[in-house]
């Protein structure tokens, strides 16, 4: 089963208003496990960028005006998540925004049918409580101290680590022992090690010899010799 854990961050809210992409991250998960394999831009979005939105990602118009099209980029995109399911947090935001580039470049359009959403999940699963990333990276104890600004690829990273969570763990499905018998084998196995006992011997008495010299005494050719 391959997801891919997904990411973007945006000039402002809405595409219809004009707003465009300026970054997308990608995290590659196979059977629940990362693969190591990401993918990630920066994109031109060919606007400038609001200072609001400037300080929620840290990119400026002057950085993101050297960086690639999306049309230069879409083709890379398209093959990194071809078949895969989507794990998005808001995914509505995110999806719209893709769409809309996408139709632009005259590409189809991504079905919500191939996403789950965290965030829908995080509400199932922890009803009234907070469901951002930050606070869900608080309930699962993940490290976001690195996140002094959202960026796509960090957030996807970090939202990987929450999604395996809500899933069971990292070691979701894969039908490991608990930490319990794990810890009880250990102490016997420990236990078995410590004792040491002395060598036993076990030497035959004289009517087991008396019976093997005449059993011997029927063989021809023994290969052994007839001993006493």
């Amino acid at each position: 089963m391959r997801e891919i854990v997904l990411d973007t961050e945006t000039t402002g809210f809405d595409p219809a208003e004009g707003h465009r992409l300026v970054e997308i991250g990608c995290v590659e998960l196979e059977n629940h496990v990362p693969t190591g394999k990401v993918f990630h831009t920066y994109l031109n979005p060919l606007r400038d960028v609001p200072a609001e939105a400037t300080r929620v990602h840290g990119l400026t118009t002057e950085f993101l005006k050297n960086q690639p099209l999306f049309t230069e980029k879409v083709g890379d995109f398209i093959a990194f998540i071809a078949g895969a399911t989507l794990i998005i947090h808001n995914a509505e935001f995110d999806m719209k925004f893709l769409n809309a580039e996408l139709k632009s470049c005259g590409f189809k359009p991504l079905s919500m049918a191939q996403v789950i959403d965290t965030l829908l999940m995080a509400r199932q699963k922890f009803p009234g409580q907070p469901a951002n990333l930050d606070a869900l990276c608080r309930r699962f104890k993940v490290d976001n101290t690195a996140r002094k600004f959202h960026g796509a690829l960090l957030d996807a990273e970090l939202l990987a680590e929450v999604y395996l969570e809500m899933m069971g763990g990292r070691q979701h499905g894969l039908g490991l022992i608990s930490e319990q018998a794990a810890a009880a084998s250990a102490h016997l196995a420990a236990s078995l090690k410590q004792q040491k006992r002395p060598r036993r011997s076990f030497a035959p008495t004289a009517t087991e010899l008396d019976e093997h010299a005449a059993f011997l005494k029927l063989l021809k050719k023994p290969l052994w010799p007839e001993q006493h």
